[in-house]
């Protein structure tokens, strides 16, 4: 994998290229983990050999994996690094995977080993985000001071008026 600081600013910009064969996710951790990343956002598009996706499932408290093992284009892949709840950068990333006749797929993104290329920004925000364990899913949810308490919850849906 290749990657450029694109800007340091007011948090940094990486673009990452990454070559065929690789990982995504252990490479992408990896590099959280080096740059000591966290409340950044992660954008890329690219092409897989195979992936393995996540669906939660909400009864069992996990992620069921759906794999594809043949070429997809990745048509989108979004997702997050933050610090778990020891400290150390986490990744959360979803993807959209086309397949050859159409079709997409779409979910948290397990793994997937790229081929022939995947283009990655990485845009850190001045403020990390810190994971906690919920206790009602089971998964480590960004929680935090720039996040909690920024509006109250909606207790009646809002109308909105056409133009």
């Amino acid at each position: 994998m290749k990657w450029d600081l694109l800007d340091d600013k007011d948090g940094r910009t990486y673009a990452l290229i990454y070559d065929i064969g690789e990982e995504v996710m252990e490479n992408l951790l990896a590099f959280a983990k080096q740059q000591n990343l966290a409340g950044s956002s992660v954008t890329g598009i690219g092409a897989l050999s195979d992936v393995t996706l996540g669906y939660f499932d909400w009864d069992q408290k996990k992620y069921m994996p759906n794999a594809i093992q043949e070429q997809v284009e990745l048509v989108s892949l979004i997702g997050d690094i933050s610090l778990d709840p020891a400290g150390n950068p986490a990744l959360h990333v979803h993807v959209v995977v086309g397949k050859r006749d159409g079709t997409a797929w779409g979910g948290h993104l397990i793994a997937g080993h790229v081929r022939p290329t995947l283009e990655m920004i990485i845009s850190e925000s001045p403020a990390h985000l810190q994971r906690k364990i919920d206790p009602d899913t089971g998964l480590a949810t960004i929680e935090g001071t720039k996040i909690g308490g920024c509006a109250p919850p909606l207790t009646a849906p809002v109308a909105v008026q056409p133009r």
